[in-house]
C-alpha cells in the first residue's frame, strides 16, 4: 500500500505531516512510503532526509495517486479535482466549520478521515490526538509572544538600579493550550492566574502553579469531549462584565477558548480593553475567521487600541515552531494510521467507536454522525 505526504498549500503554512522518522517507522511496517519532493523544507526536513529514511521521493502528482494521501491542512481545490474514488485522505480537516470541502470529499468519493474528529475520551486514541499535541506547541509559543510584545520583565529582579516585580498574567481556559500557557508562565517567572467555566480545571490549573480564579456569575459548563459548552446569552454576558474587573489588573491576558464547529466565546469585550492599562499585551488564540476571544482581535495581525493595549491575533501558532510540530503530528497521524492497517492495507470499521468518530466521508456519502445532523438542521450561523 501506497502512502503519501503532500506539500501543505495554505499561506503560512510550515509543517509537513511526517517526519523522515516516523516516515522510517511506516517504512517498517510494510508502508511504501512516497514524499512530494519539498514537503518538508519549511520544517527543515530534506528530501534527503526522507531518502534516507527509506522514502521515496516524488512529484506531486504521483503524491496525489497513492492509495492514502497525508496532508496537515485542507486539500485544496486542484488537490481534490486529482483524487479518486477509493482512495484514503486523512488531515486536519475541519469539517465542523468547512461543509463545502466535506460535500467535496464525498463527491470525490475518497474515505476522509479528519485527525482533529478524534474521539479525545478513548484511551486508546490518545497517541492520535493532534488537536492536543499542536495545542501544546500553540500553548506554549502563546506566553512566548505575550513576553516579547510586554516591555517589562515577567520575572522578579532584584538589581543595583531597583527592583522590577513580576508580571501578572491571566490565561483565560485551561486546557491543554492554557495548561502549557500557565506553566510556560511560570517558568518565565510571572505571577499566573487562570479562569474556566469547567470546575475540574480548577485542580489542573492549580498544579502547574496557576490561581484560580471562580466567579459567582456563572456556573458548571462543562461539555463534551473535555471542552465547555457554549455559555447561553445571559451567562455570557454575566462572564463578561466579572471577568472584566479580573482582566484589568493583569499586564498581560492570553486567551484560549474554544468551541468545536462554533463561534469562539466572546471573553473580552471592548469595555473590558479600555479598562486595562497602557502597554497591556492579549494574546486571543482563539483568534478566527469566525471571529475571536477578545473584540477587535485580527487572525495574524497586532493590532493597537487607542489606550495602548495590544492585541495578537494568533493564528496557526504550530506552525510557528514546524519543527517540533511536524514530529508531534507525525505521530499522531502515524499511530492512527498504523491502527487502521491490518496485513498491509486499510481495514475500515465503522462499528469500531474510534473510527466512527473520525471517519467524515466514505463511498461518495458524508458519514460522521455530527455531520449528518449539521446537513439536516441546514446551515449553521456564524
Amino acid at each position: 500500500m501506497k502512502v503519501s505526504v503532500v506539500k501543505e498549500t495554505a499561506s503560512g503554512e510550515r509543517r509537513v505531516a511526517l517526519v523522515p522518522e516516523t516516515a522510517g517507522k511506516l517504512r517498517a511496517a510494510g508502508l511504501d512510503v512516497l514524499v512530494e519532493s519539498g514537503a518538508g523544507d519549511a520544517a527543515w526536513f530534506t528530501d534527503d532526509n526522507y531518502a534516507e529514511a527509506g522514502a521515496g521521493i516524488v512529484g506531486r502528482d504521483e503524491a496525489l495517486a497513492a492509495d492514502v494521501v497525508l496532508s496537515v491542512g485542507k486539500p485544496d481545490e486542484a488537490a481534490i479535482a486529482a483524487l479518486r474514488p477509493g482512495q484514503t485522505v486523512i488531515g486536519l480537516l475541519a469539517p465542523l466549520t468547512d461543509a463545502a470541502l466535506t460535500a467535496s470529499l464525498a463527491k470525490a468519493g475518497v474515505t476522509a478521515l479528519s485527525m482533529d474528529m478524534i474521539p479525545r475520551t478513548i484511551p486508546r486514541a490518545q497517541p492520535m490526538d493532534a488537536l492536543s499535541s499542536q495545542a501544546n506547541i500553540a500553548g506554549y509559543k502563546a506566553v512566548l509572544l505575550g513576553a516579547a510584545e510586554y516591555d517589562r520583565f515577567f520575572p522578579l529582579l532584584i538589581t543595583a538600579a531597583g527592583t522590577a516585580r513580576p508580571a501578572k498574567v491571566l490565561v483565560l481556559g485551561a486546557g491543554v493550550a492554557g495548561l502549557q500557557a500557565i506553566g510556560t508562565a511560570r517558568r518565565l517567572g510571572a505571577v499566573v492566574s487562570a479562569y474556566d467555566v469547567r470546575p475540574e480545571a480548577k485542580t489542573e490549573a492549580e498544579s502547574v502553579g496557576a490561581s484560580f480564579i471562580e466567579l459567582t456569575s456563572v456556573g458548571p459548563a462543562s461539555g463534551e469531549g473535555g471542552y465547555a459548552r457554549a455559555l447561553t446569552e445571559e451567562e455570557r454576558q454575566a462572564q463578561q462584565e466579572e471577568l472584566a474587573d479580573h482582566i484589568a489588573r493583569h499586564d498581560v491576558v492570553i486567551t484560549t477558548a474554544q468551541v468545536p464547529g462554533r463561534r469562539p466565546p466572546l471573553l473580552i469585550t471592548e469595555d473590558a480593553l479600555k479598562r486595562m492599562a497602557a502597554g497591556s499585551v492579549i494574546v486571543d488564540m482563539g483568534s478566527s475567521p469566525l471571529g475571536g476571544n477578545v473584540a477587535g482581535s485580527v487572525p495574524g495581525e497586532h493590532v493597537v487600541t487607542e489606550n495602548g493595549v495590544t492585541i495578537i491575533g494568533a493564528a496557526n501558532l504550530p506552525s510557528t515552531m514546524p519543527a517540533a510540530a511536524s514530529a508531534m503530528y507525525a505521530r499522531n497521524i502515524s499511530a492512527l494510521l498504523l491502527y487502521l492497517v491490518k496485513d498491509g492495507e486499510l481495514a475500515i470499521d465503522t462499528d469500531d467507536e474510534l473510527q466512527a468518530g473520525v471517519i467524515i466521508t466514505r463511498n461518495g456519502e458524508i458519514v460522521h454522525p455530527a455531520l449528518v445532523k449539521a446537513a439536516d438542521q441546514g446551515p449553521a450561523q456564524a
